[in-house]
């Protein structure tokens, strides 16, 4: 039997013939999320059809229930064909081809991403709303997904422009993959309610507006720290080309990775403190990269020992596992002046937070040399439990390394002391 299955255009190429991966990203409206669930609705039919017994694998990052899942996207899409509904089961809590080869499951890999590798004959794996999908996540996933001409979709809103998701699947696809651009524009079916709201959204929500509904990754974010500051910043045109003075000591501002592919990042926020002046002239930030690597980036600014301070936090005095030894002698064997900041115990991140708000109108950043890590503190923001509606602290996400060092920088600083006034009746008496 011929069907005739309706898609946005720019989704026929992603769909047509054979391919590991195949995926979409971009902003609201474009119809991705439902035109995917129905394809592989469509796809586990054809499994059916072919004999083929197994799993479609549908996951996100974050699931608390099936509420949060893509179950009832999929449930919809299967319901608005009606020759597709004749060949499923459909539950409160489950989808299922009605010969019951097929079945579809729904899996949140934060809480359960091991539980995947027991999962027998996953025919594909769709991994919706799939920004926040961490490189270990993916790691563990793909090599899951092996069955023969088994298949990979991925479906995303981009936020964090060096996500993941965004890196692998955007930026370094994979050779054999399907992978296209869709927005709101793309979608020939936009309703009209939509239209309306973008419309609203353009005019009183300009800052997100692009992100929401043209795909850009996030600059503005929802309990975002520093927004307001960075806003008076640029208004103030203290986010500029701000030149290192030559005769000033530079600090270098820390926080410390390691070593490996799965180690957190390593930052320096590079400062000079001048009057009441905090100018950031350099950023440095790396993922997995040995010590010896620091050290030649120092090398290449010119920070050489005798111009710089370096200032560790408080995990500075650590063994590093890989090489043996605690980032303050590595770097005190190659002639630099360290000091390691103690612990600031409970609520240290919140410390620092309340540390750049309280000096921001007195920092200077350089936009250029500076681009990554302005672009981390603008990111930095509250993590939120929306059901209970309350904060949880900083998101301690691929932002919070640039954003940990800057507090840092801030939490070092103090504000020169002024000159005691002469006493003049002394020098007087002096005289006489």
């Amino acid at each position: 039997m011929k069907v005739e299955v309706q898609l946005p255009p720019k989704l026929i190429p992603v769909f047509t013939g054979s391919a590991r991966y195949r995926g979409a990203y971009g902003g609201r409206g474009s119809a991705k999320t439902r035109s995917f669930a129905k394809m592989a609705a469509i796809h586990a039919h054809r499994c059916a059809q072919a004999g083929k017994e197994g799993i479609i694998l549908c996951v996100r990052e974050f699931m608390n229930s099936l509420d949060d899942s893509s179950m009832a996207e999929i449930k919809a899409a299967i319901r608005s064909e009606e020759w597709l509904e004749a060949h499923f089961e459909i539950g409160d809590t489950f989808i299922r081809t009605k010969c019951r080869r097929v079945e579809f499951i729904f899996v949140g890999l934060s809480r359960h991403l091991d539980s995947i590798k027991s999962k027998a004959r996953i025919l594909l794996c769709w991994a919706d709303e799939a920004d926040p999908i961490t490189e270990t996540a993916w790691e563990k996933l793909v090599p899951t997904v092996r069955e023969d001409n088994s298949e990979i979709w991925v479906t995303w809103n981009p936020e964090i422009e060096d996500s993941a998701t965004d890196l692998r699947f955007r930026k370094n696809p994979p050779p054999d993959a399907r992978i296209v651009e869709l927005n709101f524009a793309d979608n020939p079916w936009f309703p009209k309610v939509l239209e309306a709201e973008r419309l609203n959204d353009k005019e009183r929500r300009p800052d997100s507006y692009e992100h929401i509904w043209g795909g850009a990754y996030k600059t503005h974010f929802e309990g975002a720290y520093f927004t307001t500051h960075l806003t008076a910043a640029r208004e103030q045109n203290r986010i500029t080309t701000v030149p290192e003075d030559p005769h000033m000591v530079i600090h270098l501002f820390a926080d410390i990775g390691g070593t490996g592919a799965k180690a957190d990042n390593f930052v320096f926020w590079a400062a000079q403190f001048i009057g009441l002046t905090i100018k950031c002239v350099n950023h440095y930030e790396v993922q997995g990269q040995p010590i010896g690597s620091h050290l030649d980036w120092l090398r290449t600014q010119g920070y050489a020992p005798g111009r710089v301070k370096i200032w560790l936090p408080h995990d500075g005095d650590t063994q590093e596992k890989v090489i043996d030894t605690s980032y303050r002698k590595s770097f005190e064997d190659a002639l630099y002046d360290v000091e390691v900041v103690p612990n600031q115990g409970k609520g240290a991140a919140m410390q620092r937070v309340e540390k750049v708000r309280e000096h921001f109108s007195r920092i200077w950043i350089d936009e250029a040399k500076c681009a990554g890590g302005l672009k981390a503190i603008a990111a930095y923001h509250e993590k939120r439990d929306e059901k209970r509606k309350i904060g949880l602290g900083p998101n301690h996400d691929g932002n919070s390394h640039s954003a940990d060092a800057f507090g840092l920088m801030c939490s070092v600083y103090q504000e020169p002391k002024a000159a005691a006034p002469l006493d003049l009746s002394r020098l007087m008496k002096g005289v006489a």
